[in-house]
């Protein structure tokens, strides 16, 4: 129903609807987009794009005021009719119907659609009719005041003041109608957030627990042996010191992204990510020195910021097209895995839940850097994706040496950086093939390199091979990554890693050499499993399978066995504003010690999103 009255706000009730179904964006709006989680469209999550609440090559639609909505409205369906008889769903069975099709067609006072209905379906009620006669009344004000009055018939106004009389309480509802939608419009246009900004938001519990036979061996420093951050020493046999871990407690942490995705043309795109989280999971008192944050934790389930009270920027880029086929960029802090490796089966927020399980293992050493990337589509099967980014990740500490793209000792070019180039190729919306290329320039913390910020070392630490400091580093990557969506319900996914590190001794005496490793994935996902838009994966890992050089490690060797992982997570929406994920995960081998139990970990996320 649409009903419109002359010098007054009008109230339509689609555009309404639009407004107060404006506070509950489904899931993909708030996180990934554009489309509905699900298989209807051939993808979960096709890549990291997605994860801005606006496509910008698609257009960025400007937030809208109150009267920007009624006026699109007004422009957008409406036409003026002549006579009342031309609304098909309202019947002229009584004179209060003939009085106002007699003022309508003289005065031309009521506004309709181009279908000749109210779209109702139906007789008019009181109020409907109320409203037509209220508009009727206002033209005729008009006029008055206009100095028009001969204009308006005496016998006009006769009826205008029995029609007035019969409709009484109806006019006065409507009127008081409205008022009150006068000062809600009012209110709203005050209080929107920003006519260029949308903001959204996802917040993350997570339930955790972790649980292994026995103690488990881990490559750690004697001198701090709860630190997984302290590189281990070498011991009288040149050997890394080794330590016992005890099983962990349960732990109940949380995460969270705010989004605020800003757009000035439609078509360009000013990202700013806020996150704050207080997640340690507990894994992390099972790993090797270096490795906190990979084996056997959500990756959901982290702090996020240097130090779980702060809140950090995570994002912060502008992208915008050059053309209709190009799209650049450039920001402080762009996340890397926002444009490579994406895979439907492993996004973080629907697909597989681990750290291990979400990308390649082997890259990247910068997760957020300064500088830039270019997306080129270069026909629908094709894209290709280059950039350039210098170390400035938001959950590292500048005060040990990170974020160094920011620290003038080291700069943009001159501090741990990576050039990435990524092909990819999707000859149907079922399938997608991604070879990429990764160069990293290694910077060494206190002397060692790895962590957080040395893959292709998959998080572990290197050193001369006798404890001594290193110089920087170069490493290379390849990685092939493909998803493919053989029916709508059920998919196959895999990657290949492959990284070369080069390892250059500050003591000249001493050689250097390569580090070489190498890691598998293979999976099976499920969409709609149980429910539309629902997700089961199932995932197999090799996150670290050394080929040579671990003479060098520092962590991450073991004894010489290879860990393996297995890994089954059901992300269940419950609507399009919370979601259940429970994950499962069976690490064997871990820390590449044969003689170690079996890891078990369990994780219950709640997954909230505004």
């Amino acid at each position: 129903m649409f009903i419109t009255w002359k010098f007054a706000v009008p109230i339509p009730i689609v555009a309404w609807a639009t407004v107060l179904l404006a506070g509950f964006p489904s899931l993909a709006d708030q996180v990934l987009g554009t489309g509905r989680i699900g298989s209807d469209n051939g993808a979960i999550a096709a890549d990291w794009n997605a994860f801005t609440a606006v496509q910008p090559s698609s257009g960025m639609e400007q937030v809208p005021t109150i009267a920007d909505l009624n006026q699109s409205d007004r422009s957008r369906g409406m036409a003026q009719v002549t006579s009342v008889s031309q609304f098909l769903d309202v019947n002229p069975t009584d004179w209060a119907f003939q009085a106002l099709q007699s003022l309508v067609e003289r005065y031309g006072c009521i506004v309709g659609y181009p279908d000749k209905t109210y779209r109702g379906n139906r007789a008019l009620t009181r109020y409907e009719f109320a409203a037509g006669l209220n508009a009727c009344l206002d033209k005729i004000q008009e006029l008055i005041a206009a100095a028009t009055a001969d204009f308006v018939r005496k016998e006009d106004l006769e009826v205008v003041k029995r029609l007035q009389e019969e409709f009484a309480a109806e006019l006065a509802a409507l009127r008081g109608s409205v008022e009150a939608l006068e000062v809600r419009t009012a209110t709203l246009e005050k209080q929107q957030f920003s006519t260029t900004t949308k903001l959204t938001g996802n917040v993350w519990f997570n339930l955790t627990g972790a649980f292994a036979g026995d103690d488990v061996t881990a490559e750690r420093s004697l001198r701090a042996p709860n630190s997984a951050f302290a590189p281990p020493q070498r011991d009288a046999n040149n050997r890394p010191t080794r330590v016992q871990r005890q099983n962990p407690e349960i732990t109940f942490g949380y995460y969270t992204f705010l989004n605020f995705n800003t757009s000035f043309t439609g078509k360009d795109l000013l990202v700013t990510q806020l996150v704050a989280g207080n997640g340690n999971s507990p894994a992390n008192q099972f790993v090797s020195a270096g490795f906190f944050n990979s084996w056997g934790t959500p990756f959901l389930d982290q702090t996020g910021v240097v130090n779980a009270t702060n809140v950090s920027i995570r994002e912060l880029f502008y992208q915008f097209p050059v053309g209709d086929n190009l799209r650049v960029v450039i920001g402080p802090r762009v996340n890397h895995y926002r444009y490579f490796d994406a895979n439907r089966f492993t996004f973080f927020l629907t697909g597989a839940s681990s750290f291990q399980s979400n990308g390649s293992t082997l890259m990247n050493a910068v997760d957020r850097g300064s500088g830039a990337v270019v997306v080129w589509t270069i026909n629908p099967q094709f894209q290709f994706t280059a950039a350039y980014l210098a170390e400035n990740t938001e959950f590292l500490n500048p005060a040990v040496g990170f974020n160094t793209s920011s620290n003038p000792a080291f700069g943009l070019f001159n501090s741990t950086n990576t050039i990435t180039a990524q092909l990819l190729f999707s000859p149907s919306r079922s399938f997608n093939l991604r070879l990429i290329y990764n160069r990293s320039s290694l910077r060494p913390t206190n002397g060692f390199i790895g962590g957080a910020a040395g893959e292709p070392l998959p998080y572990g630490y290197a050193d001369d091979g006798f404890g001594g400091q290193l110089k920087d580093s170069g490493a290379d990557t390849f990685v092939a990554n493909f998803d493919w969506l053989i029916t709508k319900n059920f998919g196959v996914f895999g990657r290949y890693s492959y990284g070369v590190t080069d390892i250059n001794p500050r003591n000249s005496a001493r050689s250097g050499g390569k580090i070489r490793v190498q890691s598998f994935q293979a999976g099976l996902g499920f969409p709609d499993l149980g429910k539309k838009g629902a997700l089961g994966v199932l995932s197999f890992v090799v996150p670290f399978d050394y080929l040579s050089g671990t003479r060098f490690l520092l962590s991450g060797a073991g004894d010489g066995g290879t860990q393996y992982e297995l890994e089954a997570s059901y992300y269940y929406p419950i609507n399009d504003n919370l979601a259940l994920v429970p994950a499962f995960y069976a690490i064997f081998n871990p820390n590449n010690f044969d003689s170690n139990p079996t890891v078990f970990v369990g994780n219950l996320r709640a997954q909230f999103s505004f």
